[in-house]
């Protein structure tokens, strides 16, 4: 029998619900905090768990949580809203239907291998800036482009989404994640290059093949997009495209050289969306118009990533996350050095369902792990590796990831379908982050 969840507004409010009632029977304790000069960040001090006075959450707070949860996101929904609104005056002037038709055209009769080149663009996109939201208001394109190469819409979700989060896990250089942790581990940006590049290659290539595999067994009835046999894009449409590309690109470099954030995509994708409108030839009131609808259609999708947000704000009110990562970080001090190292996974993960910033995560973590793995002897690659692969590879899984529940709400995908699928690839995926742990600590890496 298949189990049906709730819809995923009705789901992130009883897991708000729920984490309130956590706080009146988990104890109240912190780490204390300092000034990380590396980062710029707040982190944790190893060492100084301690108790303190029990801050249960009740009802009536827990509601609040929800429009505090929306301030807390209101970077992330502002980009949420302004990529929107870009794509959509691309959408309007008709060019993304037309690369669909690009697209199709090129792999008449070989859809899979056009299911293997969007997920391995959309590996590199998550490996370079961590792409999430900004997937949301591609969906319906990407829905257009899965009914012309006969692939239904979990695979539509898998080869962007799916792809573009296995991506961001394994990247050696995405400024979220890796890099936040590796400064924080105080390990050189380009270590062991050669051995992350191979991790980040293995698991975009497995992820693919799943995808593929998966997509082979359950093909649909193929939509075309157009009747044309050749279809190419024409100069002003390439320009266009390039308006909106353009400003991700930028980002791309400001993020990694800069420290850019996602004020700054957001401006990049407002100036993008306006450009495009000028070079297609729109009015300046048909591009404003474009843009305001392209917003208003993700309204939804950034109710689920306020309600994700105010999840961690009730558990940090409850001064109960320090506790959880306490608990589950101590038994790891009486364990040996390679189960403790294999552990820091799943100590990650289930984290991550609390914590559903990843950049948030490390701050909290590494902090603590990082010393451990000192005491136990271990490289400072192992907590680094183990938080890529524990709190990275759960964007793929947990509810608690607002972007993950509006692509899927967008895609009209169930949350316990995506779970059928994602489970085989995120399997695989926790195989190659265990395989390069095991080859640091076998090959003895620094």
């Amino acid at each position: 029998m298949t189990v049906r969840l709730p819809h995923p507004f009705a789901f992130l409010l009883s897991a708000i619900l729920i984490a309130a009632a956590l706080t009146w029977v988990l104890p109240a304790g912190q780490y204390n905090r300092r000034n990380d000069p590396a980062t710029g960040r707040v982190v944790a001090v190893p060492g100084t768990y301690h108790g303190v006075p029990a801050s249960p959450v009740g009802p009536f707070a827990a509601f609040v949580a929800v429009p505090r949860g929306f301030i807390a996101a209101a970077d992330v929904i502002a980009v949420t809203l302004f990529v929107g609104g870009a794509f959509v005056v691309v959408d309007r002037l008709g060019t993304l239907s037309r690369l669909v038709a690009v697209i199709a055209s090129t792999f008449r009769g070989r859809g899979l291998w056009a299911v293997a080149a969007v997920s391995l663009v959309f590996a590199t996109l998550g490996g370079l800036e961590n792409t999430e939201e900004e997937i949301i208001p591609l969906v319906p394109v990407l829905l257009l482009l899965g009914r012309s190469l006969g692939v239904n819409a979990i695979v539509v979700v898998a080869m962007s989404f799916g792809a573009s989060m296995v991506g961001s896990a394994f990247s050696p250089v995405n400024p979220f994640q890796a890099a936040i942790a590796m400064k924080l581990a105080q390990v050189p940006l380009g270590a062991a290059f050669a051995m992350r590049v191979g991790m980040f290659a293995l698991a975009a290539i497995l992820w693919t093949a799943w995808t593929i595999g998966y997509a082979s067994r359950n093909r649909t009835d193929i939509i075309a997009a157009t009747s044309s046999e050749n279809v190419r894009l024409t100069l002003r449409e390439v320009a266009i495209l390039l308006a909106v590309i353009g400003p991700l690109c930028a980002y791309v470099v400001g993020a990694l050289r800069l420290d850019w954030g996602f004020n700054e995509l957001g401006g990049l994708l407002f100036f993008g969306g306006m450009l495009a409108g000028f070079v297609g030839g729109l009015r300046l009131a048909e591009t404003v118009t474009a843009f305001l609808e392209g917003a208003q259609s993700l309204l939804p999708a950034t109710l689920l990533i306020g309600l994700a947000r105010s999840i961690s704000l009730v558990l940090t009110d409850g001064q109960i996350i320090d506790t959880i990562l306490h608990a589950l970080a101590t038994p790891l001090e009486s364990v040996s050095a390679g189960a403790s190292a294999i552990l820091m996974i799943p100590l990650h993960s289930i984290v991550h369902i609390l914590v559903p910033s990843v950049s948030g995560q490390a701050v909290l973590t590494m902090p603590i792990l990082v010393p451990l793995s000192d005491l136990l002897g271990l490289s400072r690659h192992v907590p680094v590796l183990a938080y890529q692969t524990g709190a990275g590879l759960m964007e793929l899984l947990t509810p608690t990831n607002g972007a993950l529940m509006s692509v899927l709400l967008a895609a009209n995908v169930r949350y316990e379908q995506w779970l059928q699928f994602a489970i085989g690839g995120w399997t695989l995926g926790t195989l190659v982050g265990i395989g390069a742990i095991a080859a640091v600590l076998w090959l003895r890496i620094a």
